[in-house]
């Protein structure tokens, strides 16, 4: 990058160093980009108390202060896209245009929340008594924390800073190991935008990342706990913070979401909106489309129109023009999904695309289709988590809602239809906390992100999004004649 860039971690408002760094690499060409602190509990606990102390004097400001101090930083992100996006690609892989809308989507989290703490109204309720009179308000619930994923590394922590920024609370974030530079671009500019120092902290830690989160999750000085990762991780640190404190907790967690196209759907809109929703982040998404089911009597045409759209993806390095797929972040999910696969083919499934490994680089996998998946299969069962669309055939709507239900994870579902009753009937069966018709892509800043079952607990985003940082305060006033 022409640019440089911060590689210390950012608390109490100042630059942190360690003795001890962890490597950072571009998962294109595995060059080593920086050398991040490996930071401690020690740290943390640090990080946390600076929190604490700026905590009463940030709360204290009213939601137009707070606003103002958002839109800075919000603008600085926005002149600032390039070398955002830049970087992005270049710490986590995914193709440049995709970096430059996450850039601009994670931004516009700062602006929505900033705007919307000025209307965190409360109420007031009508009286049972003459001599009674009752109202409640919306306070800050403290300091949060806040543990994010390397495969949206600036949108899903704006996702939970803002709203906690805006409501009055202050953070500490701990960026994933892979991805920890967009965390500090962001500290970087929030410096520049004012925000004091103490509200909003970055602890970079890698060996540590267990005693780290064990930290955010039992000081009693964290009141907000807030997690995006696998279910299974999440079950452990949700466990731990009930169980230390009872302090409230956001889990976005693990998802197999279900893409249904019944023969009535539009088949160019159906075939361009699995694209996206599969292929986004080369299938990296919690959101993405885990697994398609196609209605029998268009199965082999939309099959061969997938296919044949797949195969026209180009894939290699984020930063080369034309790029549709970039690597996979690492060797372990580059295994996972060749394991996936091969068990797959194994099992009877055909791939009509790929897959096998890509020739552009040691952890880019072909983009695959394959047909003739059926529900024992582990690529419709498991989260694959790699560009790999399996394509499962059903003959009835109860068929097709049956299969996609059949999983323990609820957090996105799809489906293609024409028909508006059954637009509605198919939107209220199925089991997620979030459904798009007709449209691959669902999420933006106004909307409330988050699943059901075991993709988690709590909103992301909209006006759900900002209560989940506010405690709700009744109060009685009592004394009248």
């Amino acid at each position: 990058m022409a640019s440089s860039f911060r590689t210390d971690a950012y608390i109490n408002g100042v630059w942190r160093g360690s003795a001890k760094r962890f490597p950072v690499y571009n998962p294109a060409t595995q060059e080593v980009i920086a050398q991040v602190p490996d930071l401690g509990a020690s740290d943390c606990e640090d990080a946390i108390a600076a929190a604490d102390a700026a905590f009463p004097a940030w709360a204290a400001k009213t939601a137009k202060e707070r606003a103002a101090i958002m839109r800075a930083w919000y603008e600085l992100m926005m002149a600032d896209l390039d070398r955002l996006a830049a970087m992005i690609t270049r710490e986590g892989g995914k193709p440049l245009a995709e970096a430059k809308g996450e850039a601009a989507y994670g931004a516009s989290f700062v602006e929505w929340f900033g705007e919307e703490a000025k209307r965190a109204y409360g109420r007031t309720i009508p009286t049972t008594t003459p001599t009674r009179r009752y109202l409640t308000i919306k306070q800050p619930v403290g300091v949060c924390c806040a543990v994010t994923p390397w495969n949206f590394p600036m949108a899903m922590i704006t996702r939970k800073a803002a709203p906690a920024i805006a409501a009055g609370c202050t953070i500490v974030l701990k960026p994933p190991h892979q991805t920890p530079l967009t965390a500090l671009m962001l500290a970087e500019l929030a410096e520049k935008a004012g925000v004091p120092r103490g509200v909003f902290n970055v602890v970079t830690t890698h060996e540590s990342t267990e005693a780290v989160g064990k930290v955010m999750c039992e000081s009693p000085l964290v009141k907000k706990f807030s997690f995006t990762g696998s279910t299974a991780v999440g079950k452990r640190l949700g466990a731990l913070c009930v169980g230390s404190t009872v302090k409230r907790i956001s889990l976005e967690l693990g998802g197999n979401a279900p893409l249904l196209v019944f023969a009535d759907c539009d088949m160019e809109q159906a075939v361009k909106g699995a694209i996206a929703c599969k292929f986004r982040n080369a299938g990296q998404t919690c959101v993405c489309a885990n697994r398609i089911l196609v209605e029998d009597a268009i199965y082999d045409e939309f099959s061969k129109k997938v296919a044949e759209a797949v195969k026209a993806l180009k894939v290699g390095p984020g930063d080369q023009d034309g790029v549709a797929v970039g690597p996979l972040i690492d060797m372990k999910a580059m295994e996972k999904v060749e394991r996936m696969v091969a068990e797959a083919i194994d099992a009877g499934a055909t791939p009509l695309a790929g897959g096998k490994p890509n020739p552009a680089g040691k952890q880019f996998f072909t983009p695959t289709v394959l047909a003739n998946v059926t529900r024992a299969m582990r690529v419709n069962t498991e989260e694959i988590f790699g560009p790999v669309a399996p394509l499962i055939r059903f003959k009835t709507e109860d068929e097709a809602v049956a299969i996609a239900n059949d999983t323990p994870f609820g957090l996105a579902g799809y489906f293609f239809t024409k028909d508006v009753h059954r637009a509605w009937r198919i939107a209220e069966r199925l089991q997620y906390g979030m459904i798009s018709i007709n449209d691959g892509i669902l999420s933006n800043e106004v909307v409330p992100f988050g699943g059901v079952k075991e993709s988690g607990l709590g909103r992301e985003g909209g006006v759900e999004g900002l209560e989940e940082y506010l405690d709700t305060k009744y109060i009685n006033f009592g004394g009248f004649a």
